[in-house]
């Protein structure tokens, strides 16, 4: 389904370099033109997902309560969406394309680099993060890792800044892409307070039951584990994989509402109007920037996503409250908008 949205709503504007036709075989011409550095480490991710899924069935050797194929399959699923969304918008760009090319290049290589060592220390039955051990697998690991993990946040950041000097397509899309990727961006800096939210170090056992000395947590205010079906986020605490997980998908979400959008521009006429739709898909940006902060604030104050407080609860209603009025205060404008040229254009009709 996504294909032939992105045909309707991109294929059509001048912007784009590659319109896509309605046959599959064209489509499949067009991904050719997709980043190939940033595919290939797409098609390797998405080759993890099968055997880290496999892995999940077959393999019963656990970490704190987890699959050690858990983190892999996680981690293998979020890098196929956001690299197959780089991999699609990079090629769309005008100026500075060898700089976005280079970058796309960097962020594949280390993102095969950063998850290959996740991969690494599954197959080990010991932890990928936070983990001190002084054996020579972890000790080089850890210090590529944390390389690896300012390399994908410098190389979006760059993107994200680039992002805001050059238009793709229509306002929508160009609004979706550089919130999208920005919001992104914040979602890798919530990273950063991961590695220094925890109060201590604590030691723990890997799936052989060896003592393995952690020296963080994604938890604030509870120690990891007792997490939720699936995230694995904590129920007992404050878990700053929630807010990095919305950030860090943002762009899905604000990319697939201005296609959306667009898509329904050829049934709805008051969606026609490009400013309409411009405005619409502001407020999904808005809306979800509330959520990712409502999540974020709550995390840092050791609250777990499954037991808000009053304040949260707040936050929440007053993010949707917000959303919902102006979304409604928008599409009552544009109706009215489509109703008065509906009467005008009738009045010129009896006039001639």
């Amino acid at each position: 389904m996504i294909f032939p949205l992105v045909r309707t709503s991109i294929g059509r504007v001048a912007h784009d370099p590659f319109p896509l036709g309605d046959s599959p075989s064209i489509t499949v011409a067009r991904i050719r033109h997709w980043h190939r550095p940033l595919m290939i480490m797409v098609a390797a991710m998405a080759c993890l997902v099968v055997v880290a899924g496999v892995g999940l069935v077959v393999d019963d050797r656990r970490l704190i309560d987890e699959s050690v194929w858990a983190k892999p399959f996680k981690f293998g699923a979020a890098f196929v969406l956001y690299g197959a969304t780089l991999a699609w918008m990079l090629p769309m760009l005008r100026r500075a394309r060898r700089t976005m090319w280079a970058l796309g290049t960097a962020f594949a290589v280390t993102g095969i680099v950063d998850v290959g060592f996740i991969v690494v220390q599954a197959a080990r039955g010991t932890y990928s993060h936070f983990n001190t051990a002084a054996d020579p697998v972890n000790a080089i690991g850890q210090q590529i890792f944390m390389s690896g993990v300012l390399g994908l946040f410098g190389a979006s950041l760059v993107i994200a800044v680039m992002l805001l000097f050059q238009r793709v397509g229509e306002r929508a899309l160009t609004w979706s892409l550089r919130a999208g990727i920005g919001l992104a961006v914040i979602g890798m800096g919530v990273a950063f307070f991961i590695a220094g939210s925890s109060e201590g170090t604590r030691t723990v056992e890997d799936a052989y039951g060896r003592p393995v000395t952690l020296g963080g947590a994604h938890g604030v205010g509870a120690p990891d584990g007792s997490g939720m079906p699936i995230t694995n986020w904590s129920t007992q605490g404050g878990d700053l994989r929630v807010p990095h997980f919305i950030g860090l998908h943002a762009v899905q979400v604000f990319v697939l509402a201005a296609l959306l959008f667009t898509a329904l521009a050829g049934r709805v006429a008051w969606l026609r109007s490009e400013r309409v739709r411009a405005q619409l898909t502001g407020i999904v940006i808005l809306g979800y920037t509330g959520i990712f902060a409502t999540t974020a604030w709550q995390a840092l104050r050791g609250q777990s996503l499954v037991h808000p407080d009053a304040a949260t609860w707040v936050a929440f209603g007053a993010t949707a409250g917000v959303t919902a009025v102006l979304a409604a205060l928008t599409v009552a404008a544009a109706r009215r908008g489509v109703r008065s040229r509906g009467r005008h254009a009738r009045q010129l009709v009896h006039t001639a």
